[in-house]
């Protein structure tokens, strides 16, 4: 095992002992008995600063919460649409990726790997985000905070961790919709928000100096695509993590100049491809997607190295921290934008599930509407499993 992984066992070993300790001021809920459940250990870290910032910041926090009920209406039908779409896309084209998948830090099938410490960092970023904003414009309402504290999502042992605030319930059901809408907003949006954030600070700052000390060294082979049967790719012989620096010749130093010289070509053209490890002969496929175009069969990304006047300059260590933290903002782009979305799904305890819940008993009278509610929330739930399982069984 690598490092990684290792940290990532020993981390996970750690939340398990840590659970056993304190079992005891846990309030676990059993979805599976034994098998699935969540745990939540309440304390009252950071509700002193969200007191001091809601009373400092009192209007713009209140004017922030109710733009964020727009957004997180928006947000919702895009990702009611996305499911929908991805579900019918599924159907109909089995190379299709699915749309929803397990964020964790080990390769497995069906799973979207993130290295371990890109993933705790990211998990304790997004949740401290997101909880410390629901707690935020809950007192910007004078609503009361009871707690806030640690989660942990558990598959026999504990392996996603999380965050929580804990508004008054009871208060909160009693305040105006508007008011509960800009509390259950206040997170995805929040989100979604940090992703944007994150987005500018790459863009704008560590892009730019990465672009510095690194340079283009080819496009590198990060998996196969599959289907009913096997691609150019995979058929070739060429490996996962092999990086290619020629088609026919033609130097690909970008992942543009490699679409590029495939673009030239039409399916069932014999083509040369030489990587960093061997040269290969490959008789290029139909693309599934526009069977005019030919097609490699393989998933890609650009890959990198250091400037050799850098690495004279000023030996590894330094560049590749740059490399490493450019990275890490990548991942806190994407997880952000994408937990953020998941969030505002019309199902009961998500987010979204209480702001479409709230928004049907406007529309509707309350029985209707958690009725219409019910069956919305059955119809998204069977969607997201779906996507999960598609990634495992393809």
């Amino acid at each position: 095992m690598d490092f990684q992984t290792i940290a990532a066992v020993a981390f996970i070993a750690a939340l398990t002992i840590f659970l056993l300790l304190k079992r005891k001021n846990l309030d676990t809920k059993q979805i599976i008995p034994y098998f699935l459940y969540f745990s939540m250990y309440r304390t009252r870290l950071g509700l002193k600063f969200m007191d001091a910032m809601a009373k400092r910041y009192r209007k713009l926090v209140v004017y922030i919460g109710y733009f964020g009920v727009f957004i997180g209406f928006m947000g919702m039908a895009v990702i009611s649409y996305a499911l929908v779409s991805n579900i019918f896309m599924l159907f109909t084209k089995p190379e299709s990726t699915p749309g929803v998948g397990l964020v964790l830090p080990f390769k497995a099938k069906g799973v979207f790997f993130v290295p371990f410490f890109y993933w705790i960092i990211a998990i304790f970023v997004i949740a401290v985000v997101h909880e410390f904003s629901h707690g935020l414009i809950a007192r910007a309402h004078n609503l009361k905070v009871k707690s806030s504290g640690f989660a942990f999502l558990g598959l026999v042992i504990p392996i996603i961790p999380a965050a929580f605030v804990e508004p008054d319930e009871k208060e909160l059901k009693k305040r105006p919709h508007k008011q509960q809408l800009s509390v259950f907003a206040a997170g995805p949006f929040s989100n979604i928000a940090a992703a944007f954030l994150f987005v500018a600070i790459a863009s704008f700052v560590l892009a730019p100096l990465a672009s510095a000390v690194i340079e283009p060294n080819g496009v590198k082979v990060t998996d196969y695509v599959k289907g009913k049967d096997s691609f150019p790719a995979e058929n070739a012989g060429i490996k996962i993590g092999e990086i290619i620096n020629k088609v026919d010749g033609q130097e690909t130093p970008y992942v543009d100049n490699l679409s590029s010289a495939l673009r030239s070509k039409k399916p069932d053209d014999l083509v040369s491809v030489k990587t960093d490890r061997s040269s290969y002969q490959l008789r290029l496929a139909k693309n599934p997607e526009n069977e005019s175009m030919a097609y490699l069969g393989a998933y890609l990304e650009q890959s990198t190295k250091i400037k050799d006047n850098i690495r004279e300059a000023y030996g590894g260590f330094l560049p590749n921290s740059l490399i490493w933290l450019y990275g890490l903002f990548v991942i806190l782009v994407i997880l952000n934008f994408g937990i953020g979305l998941f969030n505002l799904v019309p199902i009961g305890p998500l987010d979204g599930g209480r702001m479409l819940q709230l928004a049907l008993h406007k529309f509707f009278d309350r029985e209707k509407g958690d009725r219409y509610w019910h069956y919305i929330g059955i119809f998204f739930l069977a969607l997201i499993f779906i996507n999960i399982a598609a990634g495992f069984v393809r």
